[in-house]
């Protein structure tokens, strides 16, 4: 059976970033919220839109997410939660970017996708806080 949960949408604007694996973390990334995670492959930095110096140069930037937050936090041995929250946003055809944390997920929908993806959520029996 889904999960089905209760989700506050953050007002500031997010842009996912990307630059390579060997970069160092730029200074304008941090704020009140943001991630990096580093891989072989690549350097993700997700970070207020409003902070991105426009030369950037050498970091691609896909500016316009905002993020759903999760209302947690939920144990670890609790599955599907992710799953339950997604599944109705990928039946609409809205493209996700997630992020989980020690006690929560929060799930970055494209700004221009918000109403439909708030109608999906709704619809699937979550509720914004």
């Amino acid at each position: 059976m889904p999960h089905r949960l209760k989700y506050s949408v953050l007002a500031e604007r997010l842009a996912v970033c990307r630059a390579t694996s060997h970069s160092s973390i730029p200074a304008w990334a941090e704020a009140a919220f943001f991630c990096v995670v580093r891989t072989p492959d690549e350097l993700s930095i997700v970070c207020a839109e409003s902070r991105i110096p426009e030369d950037h140069e050498g970091v691609v930037v896909e500016p316009g997410w905002i993020a759903l937050k999760l209302e947690g936090p939920f144990p670890f041995a609790m599955t599907g939660v992710l799953a339950s929250f997604v599944q109705p946003l990928a039946e609409a055809g809205i493209p996700v970017f997630a992020i989980s944390t020690f006690d929560t997920d929060y799930v970055l929908i494209k700004e221009e996708n918000q109403t439909a993806a708030l109608m999906a959520l709704g619809g699937a029996g979550h509720e914004e806080a």
